[in-house]
């Protein structure tokens, strides 16, 4: 580490641009990964970074050949970037609180089909938020259902829309409706699974336990669990879309929500297996960390569910 004595002095909204970009750089590994997030070009980026280290006189990474490193400076820079601008964000929130109209952003996570499943009621929910919230700036991503619990823990997201598989301290939910979820495998001609063939009598539970089964990749409820633990796990899909895609070809047995695979069924491409044993139920739940900080974006999001869903309690589902 350099032995230097510099004084950076005062802090402009140009050196926090800079910083954001050095910390977008450093998530994504390099430049040219960076580029499609900030939507700028690789030599502009790398101008952003010169920059930033001429005025910070310091040499943060190593790009080349090599490949993209921090160097022991950039490793502690990057460090303080990020609690800078959590702070930033903090202050930011806490200030836009203060005023009787809610301004700022929320940051709204959505899991897999939610973001268009009409029982999430998502476009009523929105239009009535709009309405108390006018000035509030949407933020919605649809992400895995393990990292935005993290993420809200974490304060990377406000609001998270998830299937409830289990409850962590840390966590307030808002039960909203439940799935009955079955035992799926393809008809498709040509790729059908061995166990479509088979008269309901020969589906025995050691047969079916026995075929190659996708699963989404989680640590599931204990229902659940009590069925994957004797079945043979043999790949792993988180989203519905890429799963459905692996029960087609005729390899995987899985488990998937009635009203996800119904269309499938229609069409004559999915068949349920042994329905009368081989299913559970999976909520769905809207996340949200428990904390003392005020949010009152948050909370008037929170209050719109509640409305939209006439939700008064939040019993467990199972």
């Amino acid at each position: 580490m350099t032995n230097k004595t510099f004084s950076i002095g005062q802090l402009g909204d140009y050196e926090i641009k800079q910083l954001k970009i050095f910390k977008t750089v450093v998530e994504c590994g390099g430049f040219a990964a960076a580029e499609t997030r900030l939507n700028i070009s690789r030599p502009t980026i790398s101008i952003h970074i010169a920059n930033l280290e001429s005025r910070l006189h310091l040499t943060l990474c190593k790009r080349g050949r090599g490949g993209f490193a921090l160097t022991e400076e950039g490793a502690i820079v990057f460090e303080q970037t990020e609690k800078l601008l959590d702070m930033l964000e903090g202050f930011r929130n806490t200030v836009n609180n203060l005023s009787h109209q809610p301004s700022g952003n929320l940051k709204v996570g959505l899991s897999d089909t939610f973001s268009i499943d009409p029982r999430c009621q998502l476009p009523l929910i929105i239009n009535a938020f709009s309405q108390v919230a006018e000035d509030v700036e949407l933020c919605m991503s649809v992400e895995q259902m393990a990292s935005m619990e993290c993420q809200v823990l974490n304060d990377e997201l406000d609001i998270a829309f998830i299937p409830y598989h289990r409850k962590l301290e840390g966590l307030n939910y808002i039960h909203l409706f439940r799935d009955d979820c079955y035992l799926y495998a393809s008809t498709v001609k040509g790729l059908e699974n061995p166990l479509c063939s088979l008269p309901d009598i020969q589906l025995t539970d050691e047969l079916i336990n026995q075929a190659p089964l996708v699963h989404a990749g989680l640590k599931p409820h204990e229902e659940v669990y009590h069925q994957l633990s004797e079945m043979h796990l043999a790949g792993i899909s988180y989203h519905y879309e890429s799963r459905i895609a692996m029960l087609l070809s005729g390899r995987y047995i899985g488990f998937l929500p009635q009203n996800v695979a119904q269309p499938y069924v229609e069409k004559g491409d999915l068949k349920a297996i042994a329905p009368d044993r081989k299913h559970f139920s999976l909520g769905a739940a809207v996340i949200s960390k428990k904390t003392a900080q005020a949010n009152r974006a948050r909370d008037l999001f929170l209050s719109t569910v509640k409305q939209q869903f006439g939700v008064t309690e939040n019993p467990a589902p199972y």
